[in-house]
């Protein structure tokens, strides 16, 4: 389109020369012929200001839209790789002699490198393989340099940041490490050979064979991934070395959370009679012994709050891969349906106590687990006390206090024993103590007194403290030792100067018929001085004496020193269906001058009916299995997916937070346009798999345009566009899913792990596909396949330098005790500096790259 000057047109004695000088062409202004598809409009009369706003923040919003879009995408990789197929494994234990199993059709690895990585890395390989195809063939700056940028990104920046944000005190190591270490150098491979290609064998040229070879090398990669991942390298084990294999195996499951916690939800489990349990469904089993934990931390908690409690903890100990945490950061920034339970601040105490419970309240192997945990392999000394709390009588003078040395033996470790007060004073009550503890080696156990002031005066039963730690003083400790979770000892002075007072633990208490007894405990305060006999009796109330339970009258005996005691009455389980029932037990005498009935004089038994119970735990169990039903990543109907797209958070109104109903604004019309993708219960998943493939290439293709325009209107190269806006706004979910991960799991193989594997695949994939592509077709027409080797392969030496400075790195964290022998966590100060230094790698090769292209460095190649 042509306009002429309307002055000019007036004028009639214009000549011709100068008529048509005065026309210009509105079609061409700057940066109009950089897109592929954009600009839509003709942008002539636009200010660059605002031209340059719009597409900043429709680069933003777009980077929303790839990232809901993949998560489509990568749901429908779930489906597809969690298909199962039934297979007949021998079993004695069974009539048929064998046991039908249902096992992963997919490789686990396999699926990583594949599926996984191209749902992680499909916006970066699809913009490569888009503007090639859109430049005739030709080899542009923006799908290169964002395979590049975003590896650097991935290793540095979410390395870091992962490592940082571990809870303090924690590590989390890489469990599979041989498969780690393979991609690592697959990775460094990758970029290498891109560098040797670039600018060694043919400069400024990509061969044909040389695309191939790039192409190959991602089959390769997953044949010899599957092949260490398969052990097939690995000599013939003889029987002990099979049991020792065994058991390590056994250890790495429980590194990687398949601990015995979790054997109620595993495909079989022996110890349930090879009853079949469905991964990610609670069984009854598990539930009532939920219901009893949980109650007994909370006994008012209502069925509505053991259903939430027992939805966040069958979530919890399901075992997650990479693509799940993914997905779950996606729908968290897009105010979609949360893969997490969510619950009010009451239960979220109720649920962090139980926990803490769990933890303290371990079984002798889980508590051996724990020890080897702690000392990190015996590779440090942990020092703790052997129990958290004991009592002693006033008049014994002294009470005794042991604490144990596990882990390492073959050094000395001083640590400082210190008395807090409580209600019972130091100097009034006992002496206070303040003095080095020292364990010498081969030490396992040092116990010292403290000394009980005995007055001869009647006062209640006191307690103070005694706290462990190391000695800050003696440096050697501090580096080769460390405080177990029993670091505080809490003793109780126990007045002996008076019989005591006697009362019911509680108020109230409930059985279950079936328990055949009911056990009610009785505690003396105040004194243990003496014999002390109760008598009791019972009082019926819907409980009928002799039909319901047998009562009457008895009594109890307390000896000298004793202060607890359980009151046993029988129950009689009549298998019938009937209400809850109850009756009354007083403690109505005392034989001994001086003793005395407390507060609780009386106490309420509720014998709870089996059939009423087991009704409330098949509501539950269906509550809960509906809800972790509700938590599946992928929608099984169109009309979930819109549900979820047109309601903030899924229709969840009261988990809903501010943060949601933002993003739900600002993702709305992404989620509404992506609700039309199949859903992944379709043909298996492959229809949503390749329909939704096909919108990440369009929108790709968009993110491409707006890139190129935006790095145009701000004067940025192409490579400097894609080296930081558009590798960080690709590799932003993968931030927020590793550090998810990060946070969530027991090893770091879900949060960095993968990063490796996803690098070298963008290379062998990313580079590889359209390189092959273009240099086929130019050599087809006689042409050959120019890249300009210049600024690309400035910037993969430079990223090649930085990425064998940062996997060392991490190889050293792994095995200094100084960070913990751990690549994420450890102590606080090297925890920083560590994360700061891998920034700082990511800086300054971003530094280098824009040095590079601008011109203020000028490589030697």
């Amino acid at each position: 389109m042509t306009t002429m000057d309307p002055g000019l047109e007036a004028d009639g004695n214009s000549t011709g020369d100068n008529y048509s000088s005065c026309f210009f062409d509105v079609n061409n202004y700057p940066c109009s012929d950089v897109g592929l598809l954009l600009p839509l409009v003709n942008e002539y009369t636009w200010p660059m200001g605002a031209r340059t706003v719009v597409y900043f923040v429709g680069l933003l919003w777009c980077f929303l839209g790839v990232a809901i879009i993949a998560d489509v995408f990568m749901c429908a990789i779930e489906k597809i790789t969690s298909h199962t197929r039934t297979i007949k494994v021998a079993s004695e234990e069974t009539e048929t002699g064998y046991e039908e199993v249902e096992v992963k059709v997919w490789n686990d690895t396999v699926a990583n490198l594949t599926l996984m990585a191209l749902g992680s890395s499909a916006p970066e390989i699809l913009l490569a393989c888009i503007e090639t195809v859109g430049n005739n063939f030709e080899a542009g700056e923006l799908g290169p340099g964002t395979i590049v940028g975003s590896a650097a990104f991935n290793l540095f920046c979410i390395t870091g940041f992962c490592l940082i944000v571990i809870p303090k005190g924690e590590v989390r190591r890489i469990a599979a490490f041989r498969v780690f270490a393979l991609t690592a150098v697959f990775s460094l491979f990758a970029y290498v050979w891109l560098a040797v290609i670039l600018l060694m064998v043919s400069p400024d040229e990509v061969e044909v064979w040389e695309a191939v070879l790039t192409f190959a090398f991602f089959p390769l990669l997953v044949i010899v991934a599957y092949v260490v991942d398969r052990n097939c390298f690995r000599p013939k084990r003889t029987t002990k070395k099979k049991d020792k294999d065994n058991e390590e195996d056994k250890d790495e499951d429980k590194e990687l959370g398949y601990s015995n916690k979790l054997t109620n939800f595993l495909p079989w489990n022996k110890k349930s009679k090879n009853k079949k349990i469905e991964p990610g469904k609670m069984d009854e089993d598990r539930m009532r012994a939920l219901i009893k934990e949980l109650r007994q931390i909370h006994p008012s908690l209502s069925e509505e709050d053991l259903v939430e409690l027992a939805t966040a903890r069958l979530s919890e100990e399901q075992p997650h891969d990479r693509l799940w945490y993914r997905i779950s950061a996606v729908k968290q920034m897009s105010g979609n349906p949360k893969l997490t339970p969510h619950f009010d601040t009451r239960l979220a105490k109720v649920y962090g106590v139980f926990k803490k419970k769990e933890i303290s309240g371990k079984l002798e192997d889980a508590e051996t687990a724990s020890m080897a945990e702690m000392s990190d392999s015996n590779r440090k000394a942990v020092v703790e006390f052997t129990s958290t709390q004991s009592a002693i009588l006033e008049r014994d003078q002294k009470v005794q206090v042991t604490v144990r040395r596990y882990g390492r033996l073959n050094c000395q470790v001083v640590c400082r024993i210190e008395t807090i007060d409580g209600t019972a004073e130091a100097e009034k009550d006992y002496v206070a103590v303040k003095a080095p503890l020292v364990f010498e080696e081969g030490e396992t156990e040092k116990s010292f007194d403290i000394a009980i002031i005995d007055d001869n005066e009647w006062e209640p039963d006191e307690v103070f403290f005694v706290k462990l730690s190391l000695d800050r003083d003696d440096e050697g400790s501090a580096q080769v030792a460390t405080v177990g979770k029993r670091a505080i000892h809490e003793v109780t002075i126990l007045n002996d100067d008076d019989p005591g007072v006697f009362e019911f633990e509680k108020p109230s208490i409930l059985f279950k018929e079936s328990e055949g007894k009911a056990q009610i405990p009785i505690i003396r305060s105040n004194g243990a001085d003496g014999r002390v006999t109760l008598t009791w009796k019972t009082e019926d109330l819907t409980a009928i004496g002799g039909r319901d339970y047998i009562g009457g009258k008895g009594t109890i005996t307390f000896e000298h020193g004793e202060t607890t005691k359980m009151l046993e009455i029988p129950i009689i389980d009549d298998q019938e269906k009937e209400k809850d029932e109850s009756f009354k037990v007083e403690l109505c005498d005392i034989d001994c001058p001086g003793a005395k009935l407390g507060r609780i004089k009386k106490t309420i038994v509720s014998v709870v009916d089996d059939d009423e119970f087991n009704d409330m735990v098949n509501r539950m169990l269906i509550k809960v299995n509906v809800n972790m039903d509700a938590m599946r990543v992928d929608s099984s109907t169109w009309s979930d997916q819109f549900r979820n797209a047109m309601n903030v958070n899924g229709g969840d109104i009261e988990g809903a937070t501010n943060t949601d109903y933002v993003m739900h604004f600002l993702t709305f019309g992404w989620k509404l346009l992506f609700a039309f993708v199949p859903p992944p219960s379709l043909l298996g998943g492959w229809l949503s798999f390749f329909t939704s493939l096909a919108v990440i290439g369009v929108l790709t293709a968009i993110v491409g345009d707006l890139a190129g325009i935006f790095g145009c209107l701000v004067g940025l190269r192409d490579t400097i566009t894609s080296i930081t806006f558009v590798a960080m706004g690709t590799s932003l979910p993968d931030l927020f899913a590793s550090k998810q991960a990060a946070t969530m799991e027991k090893t770091a193989d879900n949060s960095i792990g993968n990063v490796t594997g996803s690098n070298s695949v963008n290379v062998f994939l990313g580079l590889g596909l359209p390189w092959l592509m273009a240099a086929v077709y130019q050599r087809s027409k006689g042409n050959r396949f120019m890249v300009k080797s210049g600024d690309l392969g400035f910037t993969v030496v430079v990223f090649i330098v930085s990425a064998i400075v940062c996997l060392g790195f991490l190889v050293i964290r792994r095995y200094s005790k100084v960070f913990g022998r751990a690549e994420l966590g450890g102590p606080t100060v090297p925890k920083l500096i560590s994360g700061l230094f891998l920034f700082l790698l990511w800086i300054v090769y971003i530094a280098m790259s824009v040095a590079q292209v601008y011109g203020y460095i000028k490589a030697p190649f």
